[in-house]
């Protein structure tokens, strides 16, 4: 007899997910369902406002990866009026952005992923848990437990450095089309440096040697939650005005090939979503046409793909893309490249900081168009993330967000393709039905974020609970 679970909601990530898997005789995942509950109407709001607008409000879709959505949207503008922000702006962007990565790889490993393999305080909120498949022994559980407390100052203390560049953290105030509006001084400089050279000794001692005690003690995992094992990332940290030399590359790796992006291969499926906007539309043709109810669809989100085919995002995408790391697909492939990158940004930080020089220069006055389209491509932490801007008469007449989350956690396709979260579930052997910590471990390592993804709950939303067995 096949056994349901229902994970509703899913916790320690950002907003509300839904994921539903059918057991086989054995235990093994052979369905999975990944639902986003809650609306987000981003798209529609910025619609008949000045483009600039954008830079401001599309932070607002979360608090963890702000930067990103600012850096997205003023590329976008950007691109419309055929404008090339100086190096200066381009290094200064990196290093705010560069602060906004560390915090939340910090905040995965340590605040999200990590009480999934390891013994939480017992105490409240940390307690009841589950204690399924708990392999660390006494002393390591207490080194990771005194960690998580010290990774919480750590993650204050990058939002502080960044804020020396952003005017504030998390949601930025500086970064605007034209550049960066913030003059640093010697001081803001050296403040700046003592920041991040604590963080980077944080990174490269503690987080290192956490990462491979997990990686070790829990290696199996090497072996779980591949998924379909395409991958695709926009690329992220230019090194240029131009923009095309960049520290993380773009690129898409599908069927075990690497090939180059192409952003007009890009197009969102909505049959099992709630939306009766037109499905198989590219970004830039796009419109978010709201549903609620509609028959055979599951999920808020929509489902991106690349070439028709489903795609994971996220850090070892980057990794994989950039030849940084490629040993494998799986949940702790996903969490050691996740460190590797941490550490590749703060050191390239030290790079970037030492060549901005002092007082103005990252800005250029700038003027939106009153007509054009664009679109600006970066990465947040949880992957690729690309907002498409249509101008008319000097106010924005159609705007679309594909989010990181939306590529890893979405619905299945209009040919009854898996979404990549679904499919990495797929073929998990659940050791107890109570405690499906297999499924936790799979969904996080995705990092998803509904925030991103979803932002009003629907008039038909049900009461939630911790998770059920059918």
């Amino acid at each position: 007899m096949a056994t349901t679970i229902v994970l509703d909601p899913v916790t320690r990530i950002e907003g509300h997910l839904k994921v539903s898997v059918v057991l086989d005789s054995n235990n093994t995942v052979t369905s999975a369902k990944s639902t986003g509950n809650l609306y987000r109407d981003f798209e529609n709001i910025l619609l008949k406002r000045p483009p600039i607008d954008a830079a401001f409000i599309t932070q607002r879709i979360c608090g963890v990866c702000p930067v990103s959505h600012a850096v997205a949207s003023v590329k976008a503008i950007e691109n419309a009026a055929g404008f090339k922000p100086s190096l200066k702006a381009v290094l200064m962007r990196n290093l705010i952005q560069g602060a906004d990565f560390i915090q939340s790889n910090i905040l995965h490993f340590y605040h999200l992923a990590a009480l999934d393999f390891i013994k939480g305080p017992q105490m409240s909120p940390w307690a009841p848990g589950y204690n399924q498949d708990i392999r660390l022994n006494d002393s390591q559980n207490s080194t990771f437990v005194t960690n998580y407390v010290t990774a919480l100052t750590i993650r204050r203390k990058a939002h502080e450095m960044g804020a020396i560049l952003a005017g504030k953290l998390p949601h930025v105030s500086s970064v605007l089309p034209g550049g960066v509006t913030t003059s640093p001084t010697s001081s803001d400089i050296s403040t700046f440096k003592t920041y991040l050279n604590e963080i980077s000794s944080f990174i490269t001692g503690t987080y290192k040697n956490d990462a491979n005690t997990l990686a070790s003690i829990y290696n199996d995992y090497y072996k779980i939650g591949k998924g379909y094992g395409n991958l695709i990332s926009y690329g992220v940290f230019d090194l240029d005005a131009s923009g095309n030399k960049k520290l993380f590359s773009s690129g898409v790796h599908t069927n075990s090939s690497d090939v180059t992006l192409n952003t007009s291969k890009i197009i969102e499926n909505v049959k099992y979503s709630w939306y009766t906007s037109s499905s198989k539309q590219n970004p830039a043709d796009g419109t978010t046409t709201p549903s609620p109810g509609k028959s055979g669809a599951y999920s808020w989100m929509k489902a991106p793909r690349y070439s028709g085919m489903p795609h994971e995002t996220g850090s070892l995408a980057r990794a994989w893309v950039n030849g940084d790391y490629k040993k494998g697909i799986s949940v702790m492939d996903r969490m050691m490249a996740r460190y590797l990158e941490t550490e590749k940004i703060a050191t390239n930080m030290k790079t970037w900081i030492n060549e901005i020089g002092t007082g103005s220069g990252g800005y250029t006055e700038f003027k939106s168009p009153d007509s054009g389209s664009g679109f600006g491509l970066t990465e947040a932490g949880r992957g690729a993330l690309g907002h498409w801007i249509s101008i008319s008469g000097a106010t924005t007449s159609k705007y679309q967000i594909v989010t990181p989350t939306c590529w890893n956690a979405s619905p299945k396709d209009d040919s009854g393709n898996f979404g990549p979260i679904e499919k990495a579930l797929i073929g998990t052997k659940v050791a107890n039905t109570e405690q499906p910590v297999e499924l936790l471990r799979i969904v996080h390592s995705f990092d998803p974020c509904l925030a991103c993804a979803v932002h009003v709950i629907s008039p038909e939303g049900e009461e939630l609970s911790k998770f059920i067995i059918q």
